[in-house]
């Protein structure tokens, strides 16, 4: 796996499907300026991927709350995720979510993120955070039957931006509100150059 950390965030242009419409041409550039969570999922019409899925829809307003777009990405196509979100939650859909989801039926965008497993087609469970300069700051890759905390999703987007404006390191388990570390000018310098 390659380690997309520190480096500019691989753009794209793919169709995406944003509640009702259709974006045929959505570039993840027409985010930048702005943090974004791009995640990817291995297939539509699955088991865990829903769970996922809705986990995000569900704490999407605490994403907002903190200036974060959330983008989702599987190697299926806009027709697929159409079908998808049209089917109910109950009978395993995705009804009502709220945010971008991409098709990447060239598996480029799976390529580019190195999150793509070849000899099946679909990509691991990859979480990207990416900052208003476009610069992926946290990667995590599940294996495919391993889903992902939310939770911690958002601890690492608070620990960023808490990083970000006051110049100080979060330690293991930091969540928001609680103190942290403030190392020494030359401190800073080793680690950042």
């Amino acid at each position: 796996m390659g380690v997309l950390v520190g480096k500019c965030a691989p753009d794209f242009k793919a169709a995406a499907v944003h509640g009702d419409d259709i974006i045929e041409d959505f570039r993840l550039s027409d985010l930048k300026g702005k943090h974004i969570i791009l995640f990817f999922y291995p297939l539509d019409f699955t088991f865990v991927c829903p769970t996922e899925l809705h986990a995000f829809n569900e704490r999407l307003d605490d994403f907002h709350e903190r200036g974060v777009e959330l983008v989702a990405a599987s190697v299926d196509s806009h027709y697929s995720h159409i079908a998808w979100l049209a089917t109910p939650k109950a009978k395993g859909g995705i009804e009502g979510i709220r945010y971008r989801v991409v098709s990447d039926m060239k598996k480029e965008i799976a390529r580019d993120y190195d999150v793509l497993v070849e000899e099946q087609g679909i990509a691991y469970r990859g979480l990207f955070l990416i900052d208003p300069n476009f610069i992926v700051r946290h990667q995590v890759v599940n294996d495919l039957p391993l889903g992902r905390s939310v939770d911690e999703a958002l601890r690492m987007v608070d620990a960023v931006q808490y990083f970000d404006k006051n110049g100080e390191v979060c330690p293991a388990n930091w969540q928001r509100g609680e103190k942290a570390m403030a190392p020494s000018k030359q401190g800073l310098e080793s680690f950042f150059g």
